[in-house]
């Protein structure tokens, strides 16, 4: 029985005694206390004496991936940051598809289900949505090159959306309006999966969450968006609906304290905050400088970087150079990682236009910018400050850092300190300021490009992997299927 839905009736009839009232008042009070749950037996409970928190979650760019075998994603992290919170462990329960999912959170095999999940009415029937975390918009998206539709009586072709998604839960709900439009429902491909058909030209149309398609754009640049379906759209956990409110309670809290600490922007920073600017000529360059430019240089940014992601190192590489050994700046900095002169003889590089050696010496920068840095900065926002550094300098990365604290932020977060690095242009705020005059602007946007281009790197190391490991499963069904003939 439900307590929320309990309602209490009038009853006409008038009681004949003050003890049948009484009989009548302990009988309900036993009848709910019958229905609530003892604190023994809630649901926050049983995960704190399991010590272990089952979540059911979505493989895709922005909730669950694993980058050489780390664990990473903006859900992942979060559902982390809640773990810690109730200080258990946690289990994930992976998954491509909601639909393998929504029945292990109904007969109770997960506890809560996390992916960046929509609200709809069918889900909303059977499950409970907790606080919401992140605003999104869906947009109908398709492959540059055909003339782009306005809305939807401008398809001229089908809309595929995967099957039990808010994606196709929305146009169903358009159905009436838009009695011309085709739906096809992919009842085996994720929306991440749709989005390659796109690109390969099998599916001509489909919808796409605002987040997740700002980062797919990083690699797949000639996707283009046509319009809005959905301008706001609130991204949520699912629950099981029943009586037991005890792990919504404390949800409520977690993201409660995840918004006044500020936790939870810098996590959203940290996955989103630089992608959300899309040039289509700038990624299509750097794609096309991946395939061709990079191999070159490869090896040396795996031997020098340390123990720095040589991904990160060649993504300044290229925002520097754009791996072009011989670049030259008006100021006078050279080579494939653009050393001033000072630098590469503090470093011990004899040539500039060497890349190998204008590598190794980058890379020794920027480790020792690493090691400046505040242990208590998080390990996530280390790097970004050190390629901060890289481009106007330590002593102006130190004076934003000062101003955020005394503007109210908090001089430790990217996400705050790089809103006032911008500030350093300006003479009100500079004058005060140890370093003076900066292009901290310049900063912010250096430190984003890489980040992208970083990303990116990234994304294609898990296609590869990702490809390897399909390829070895085909292969070894087909020796599988040979020995099964030759018995």
């Amino acid at each position: 029985m439900k307590q929320k839905n309990l309602k209490l009736r009038t009853f006409t009839c008038a009681f004949k005694s003050i003890k049948t009232r009484l009989l009548w008042v302990v009988s309900l009070l036993i009848l709910l206390a019958a229905c609530q749950p003892s604190d023994k037996n809630s649901k926050l409970q049983q995960i704190k004496k399991a010590n272990v928190l089952k979540v059911g979650i979505l493989f895709n760019p922005t909730s669950y991936y694993v980058d050489i075998d780390t664990p990473a994603g903006f859900e992942h992290d979060l559902v982390r940051n809640f773990a810690n919170y109730l200080d258990v462990e946690i289990e994930l329960i992976p998954s491509y598809h909601v639909s393998e999912l929504l029945p292990k959170l109904e007969n109770g095999t997960v506890d809560i289900l996390v992916g960046g999940l929509a609200p709809t009415k069918t889900r909303s029937e059977k499950f409970r949505y907790s606080p919401p975390y992140l605003n999104i918009s869906q947009k109908v998206v398709f492959k540059q090159g055909r003339k782009r539709p306005n809305s939807m009586e401008d398809l001229d072709a089908p809309i595929t959306v995967a099957a039990q998604t808010s994606h196709h839960e929305k146009l169903l709900s358009m159905a009436d309006e838009y009695p011309n439009l085709k739906i096809e429902v992919a009842e085996n491909s994720d929306p991440n999966e749709i989005l390659e058909m796109v690109m390969d030209g099998t599916v001509d149309y489909t919808i796409a969450d605002s987040h997740n398609l700002s980062i797919v754009r990083r690699y797949f640049p000639d996707i283009s968006v046509a319009f809005t379906v959905e301008k706001k759209q609130q991204l949520s956990w699912l629950l099981n609906d029943n009586y037991d409110d005890s792990l919504y309670a404390v949800l409520i809290d977690f993201f409660g304290e995840m918004n006044q600490s500020g936790e939870l922007v810098a996590l959203e920073d940290r996955y989103f905050g630089h992608v959300e600017k899309f040039n289509y000529v700038d990624t299509r360059l750097f794609m096309r400088a991946v395939d061709k430019v990079l191999p070159k240089y490869k090896d040396w940014f795996e031997v020098y970087a340390g123990d720095i992601d040589w991904r990160l190192l060649a993504a300044q590489s290229y925002q520097e150079s754009h791996w072009d050994p011989k670049a030259k700046s008006p100021t006078g900095v050279r080579g494939i990682m653009m050393l001033t002169q000072p630098t590469a003889k503090q470093f011990g590089v004899e040539s500039r236009l060497d890349p190998e050696d204008n590598i190794r010496g980058g890379s020794v920068y920027l480790r020792k910018l690493l090691k400046r840095i505040p242990d208590r900065i998080s390990e996530h926002d280390r790097p970004w400050f050190a390629l901060a550094a890289y481009n106007i300098g330590w002593g102006h990365v130190q004076d934003a850092r000062r101003l955020t604290s005394k503007l109210g932020g908090n001089p430790d977060k990217w996400v705050d300190v790089k809103n006032q690095l911008p500030l350093l242009r300006q003479k009100r705020y500079y004058k005060k300021t140890r370093y003076g005059f900066a292009r901290g602007d310049e900063a912010v946007n250096y430190v984003s490009n890489i980040r992208r281009y970083y990303d990116t790197l990234v994304w294609i190391d898990q296609k590869t992997t990702e490809d390897e490991s399909i390829a070895s499963k085909k292969s070894d069904a087909v020796q599988e299927n040979k020995l099964q003939q030759a018995l």
